[in-house]
Order: C-alpha cells, then structure tokens, then sequence
C-alpha cells in the first residue's frame, strides 16, 4: 500500500481557516452599503443586540485593535452559537504570525543613512529597513520584483554588498533609481518592463526574489515564476489582495482550490480594512463621505425606484467642504440621475446618517474574521509554495505600527 503523504502543520491550519470562514460567510461576506437591516440579525439576536449598544464614538477605536474587537463581540457570537447548537473554532479570530526577531545592528552607517533614506516617509523607510535586516544572507543575486525607484533594492545592494536587479514597468521610476544608484557606485541595475510580459522574466535558479507589498496578481505572478524557474530563494510581503484580473479569486494550493468558498474582489478587500495610522480629521471626512455616498444613495433609490446601491465615483476632498445638496447634484450629474424639483435633501441627509450608524455595525461584525481570511490568502501562497518543494517560513517583518500589512513569506529551496 503507498504511503499517504502527511500534510503540513500549515496545510493543517489551512483547512482549519477554511472550515471557519465558510461556516461563518453570513457575517462577514456582506457588503455593507447594500444592507437596510443586519443582515445576520435574526440567527445572531445576541450579537445583533451587542453592536447596537455600543456608542458611535467608541467603534472607531474599538475597530482599530483586532484583540479588543474580538474582546467586545466574541461573549455574544459565543452565546448564539451556543443556544443554536454551532460549534466554530473561535480561538483563531485572534490569529496572527509570529513577529521577527528585531535586530539592533544598523544596516548603515549614519552617514549614509541620511542619503539612503532622504524623499522617503519614515514608516516607509522602517518598513524597507525591516525587510531587508530579515534576509537570508547569501552570495546569490537579487531580483528586486516591482521595485518603484529601487528604494529596497539599493539598501539591500549597499548592506548585503550584493548584486541587484530591480524590475519596474515605469521608466521615470526606472531613470530616478539608475540615477542614485550611479551616484553611489551601487551593484544595482534597472529594467524597464512589465512584470506580465513573460518574454520579461527575469528569473533563475541561484537568485534571490524579493518583493516588498507587490499588489494582488504581481506577487501571484512572482511566484507562479520563480517556482517555474527554480528559483532558490524567495522573499515577498503581499498587499491588496482584490487588485487581480479575474472577477473571481483564483487559489494557489490544492487546499484553495477545493475549498467551497468563493471569493470575490470585495471579499479580498476585508483584511485592508483596517486603520492603524488614520488620524481623527481624516477619520471624521471619511465618516462624513460615508454618509453623504449613502444619502444620495436614498435619494437615487426613491427617484429611479429601484432598491440597488448605486457607486459613484472617488470624491475630492474639497467636495466634502461644501453642502450635502451640492454633493447630491454632482453626483446625479456623473451617473445621469434625473433629480425633480424640490428635494428636501435635509430628510435624505438624516438617512445617509441612519444608514452610516447601520453599515458601521455590519462592518464591524466582519472585521472579527479580516484577520482569519488575511492568513487563509497567506497560507494559500505557503502552500502552493510548499507543493513546488519549498521550505516556506511565514512570519511578522515589523509591528502593526508600522503597517498592518507586515506579513513577510520567505521561501527556500
């Protein structure tokens, strides 16, 4: 009889994850801005019940740190799932990986520190600095995958004294990279092209690929490559995980592509939502954008008859310093809405902030699960990663201070 091949701990976790989030869909594959009511409502009464009673000027605070959002919701989930007779693995709201060890060594003298990091912010500047202090050091080259302007790249070159490629489809990005790079006498080239063109690749066996937050596809697209390619070494940091061409998620594992759930680019939006450095002004402007985007929603709904949220387009900020009928006029200009005479835009206003006070909730419920579907989407890339023959480490480059997106994928063979 032949042997079975036993699966990962991670593929373990993975199924875990997917059970979870399939049992659970009903409270967090929702889009808010179509909802009248909590959708969810009648087969969670307790946790319906525990969101209306918390205050409007605490939820924003209450969102911003997973544990005390599991904390606040979880008694009252616990509790409707327990008179439903539901049994779900609810310790793994609060999963994370583990954070890096933070080294104290400097990558840079002071004095070069002052040039590397100039024009960059300094979270920015942390996050590089941590990602590259987590490299395996070897003799290999390195691909810098979507590199910008080069700003990982020339640091891992100039610390790691190794040889750097930096692919990016810009060539003012391209220009402005060679142009440091030159002034520095750095072992780091630029090439100007597409990270989809395959006649592109630039790939190979005895490198290492690094990509720091490379959206959707284009870190998809790196590791489709450099499993075909061999590639030794891979080290990548995923962000915005809706940016894909298909309108459909399309799984990397083996596990993934069983799995019953189907997930759509508003789905794969719900681990972003999460603000760990969006101060009160710019908090209350996006409040206040929220709840005009759901009045002019009302009034659309009662002039077309029809009940179907309709998008419009991104906003100004300056638009927001006007009036709210104002706002309501731009925006049935730009989507060909017929207004009539006399609209009392004060009552849909009132609605707008009805409506905000309800999709507020229903965000807020789903966001207990961003931190499971985040780690589904990572260990989906660890094991198709593993499947290709990899040793796959998954862990936290900086703190959630620095960026929420912190995950960190590296990979050898």
């Amino acid at each position: 009889m032949p042997d079975i091949p036993k699966k990962s701990s991670q593929n373990v976790l993975f199924h875990r994850l997917d059970t979870l989030l399939v049992q659970s869909r009903d409270l967090w594959q929702v889009k808010a801005f179509d909802c009248t009511s909590l959708p969810w409502a009648a087969q969670f009464p307790h946790l319906a019940e525990r969101v209306w009673s918390i205050n409007d000027e605490d939820i924003d605070d209450l969102d911003r740190v997973q544990s005390d959002l599991i904390a606040a919701l979880l008694p009252s989930l616990a509790e409707d799932l327990k008179e439903s007779g539901l049994a779900w693995e609810l310790s793994l709201l609060g999963i994370s990986a583990p954070l890096c060890d933070q080294s104290d060594e400097a990558l840079l003298s002071d004095k070069a520190l002052s040039h590397f990091s100039a024009g960059i912010k300094g979270r920015k500047w942390k996050q590089i600095n941590a990602f590259a202090g987590q490299l395996t050091r070897c003799d290999s080259d390195v691909l810098e995958w979507c590199a910008g302007k080069g700003h990982l790249g020339r640091l891992i070159a100039k610390a790691h004294n190794r040889s750097v490629v930096s692919l990016e489809w810009q060539q003012s990005l391209c220009e402005a990279g060679t142009t440091f790079a030159e002034q520095w006498h750095l072992p780091q080239t630029f090439i100007c092209a597409d990270a989809f063109a395959a006649k592109q690749n630039q790939l190979k066996v005895n490198q290492l690929a690094v990509a720091l937050h490379a959206c959707g596809d284009l870190h998809i697209e790196l590791l489709r490559l450099a499993a075909t390619a061999g590639t030794k070494n891979i080290a990548f940091s995923p962000c915005c995980y809706h940016l894909i061409r298909a309108k459909e998620y399309e799984a990397l594992s083996a596990g993934g592509r069983n799995s019953k759930l189907g997930l759509s680019r508003h789905d794969l939006q719900l681990p972003l939502q999460q603000s760990t450095i969006a101060g009160s002004k710019q908090q209350a402007l996006r409040h206040k954008e929220i709840a005009w985007r759901l009045g002019f929603d009302s009034l659309q709904r009662e002039v077309r008859g029809c009940e179907q949220y309709l998008p419009i387009p991104s906003i100004k900020q300056s638009q927001l310093s006007g009036d709210f009928s104002a706002f309501c006029l731009w925006a049935a200009q730009t989507k060909s809405v017929h207004l009539p005479e006399n609209v009392h835009f004060e009552n849909f206003e009132r609605l707008g902030l009805t409506r905000q006070r309800l999709t507020r909730r229903v965000d807020l419920v789903a966001h207990l699960f961003r931190a499971v579907l985040e780690h589904w989407l990572l260990l989906d890339r660890v094991c198709f990663l593993e499947e290709q023959g990899y040793c796959v480490t998954l862990s936290q480059f900086c703190s959630e201070r620095v960026t929420p997106r912190n995950s960190l994928i590296q990979a050898e063979k």
